[in-house]
């Protein structure tokens, strides 16, 4: 399990363009980087919107945002354009960094057990190292939490 002070595990996935996007490309910059479960689900939605909401002021204080889900680069793209979202969303089908994270967890959901992505927000600072973890957050107020964080 990653903890406060730990390195941010490395990773390369697909942005909504399908370009490669590694967490290595914004070395010496703080990230901003967010595990949601899924695209177009009311929870998710409100999450994205809220950071693009606040996208201005995450530039000003130097901060990168990226979210991150299972999504396909299809839906990444069509997500962003639906809310004119501002920031990177990686594609990672295959779990990569989902695992890395820590974030591929047992859910429990009307009564019935299953596997997926518990939201959660990493801040990581200029260094490459964990400077926050924020677990099981609220989708209308990460983003604010955030800002006061960075």
């Amino acid at each position: 399990m990653l903890k406060t002070g730990d390195m941010a595990p490395q990773f390369t996935l697909k942005d909504k363009e399908g370009n490669n996007v590694s967490l290595s490309d914004f070395a010496g910059r703080k990230v901003v980087l967010y595990f949601y479960p899924k695209d177009n689900t009311p929870g998710c939605t409100r999450q994205a919107c809220a950071f693009a909401a606040s996208f201005a002021e995450f530039e000003k204080k130097g901060a990168v945002v990226i979210g991150v889900s299972r999504d396909g680069v299809a839906s990444h793209a069509k997500f962003a354009e639906k809310y004119s979202l501002p920031f990177i969303l990686l594609s990672d089908p295959e779990l990569e960094a989902i695992r890395k994270y820590g974030v591929w967890q047992e859910k429990k959901n009307y009564g019935k057990t299953t596997m997926g992505v518990v939201r959660t927000t990493f801040i990581i600072d200029e260094e490459g190292n964990i400077a926050h973890i924020m677990p099981k957050v609220k989708p209308d107020t990460n983003a604010g939490e955030v800002l006061e964080l960075i």
